[in-house]
C-alpha cells in the first residue's frame, strides 16, 4: 500500500521553530512533485511549498523567508523547516504527493494531517 505518513508537528511558543517530515512509503518507483498545505479552522486549504524532483520551489508569500522545503529523492521523504512562527501559522498541515509512480501507474496521495499549534 503507498502512503504518506507525516510527522513533526506540536505546541510551539511564538517565533519558534518546528520541522514537519513526510515519508512516501510502498512500492514507489518515483515522485514529481511533494508539498505542504495547510488548513486553519474555518478557512480553506492553502498551499504552503511545494518541490519537485528536481529541485524546484514554490511558497506562499505567507511563508516566504521563513520556511524552507527540501527534499531528499532516495528516502521519498519531503521536510518543512519551519522558522519564526506566528499564531496565524496554526493549522493541520498536510502532506501532498503528486506524479506518484507506482505499478499501478501513476498516483496522487495526501497525508492524514499534523497539528501545528503555535501560541504562547
Amino acid at each position: 500500500q503507498v502512503q504518506l505518513v507525516e510527522s513533526g508537528g506540536g505546541l510551539v511558543q511564538p517565533g519558534g521553530s518546528l520541522r514537519l517530515s513526510c515519508v512516501a512509503s510502498g512500492s514507489i518507483w518515483s515522485i514529481s512533485i511533494m508539498g505542504w498545505y495547510r488548513q486553519a479552522p474555518g478557512k480553506q486549504r492553502e498551499l504552503v511549498a511545494a518541490i519537485t524532483s528536481g529541485g524546484s520551489t514554490n511558497y506562499a508569500d505567507s511563508v516566504k523567508g521563513r520556511f524552507t522545503i527540501s527534499i531528499d529523492n532516495v528516502k521519498n521523504t519531503v521536510y518543512l523547516q519551519m522558522n519564526s512562527l506566528e499564531p496565524e501559522d496554526t493549522a493541520v498541515y498536510y502532506c501532498h504527493a503528486d506524479g506518484v509512480h507506482t505499478y499501478a501507474g501513476y498516483v496522487e496521495l495526501w497525508g492524514q494531517g499534523t497539528l501545528v499549534t503555535v501560541s504562547s
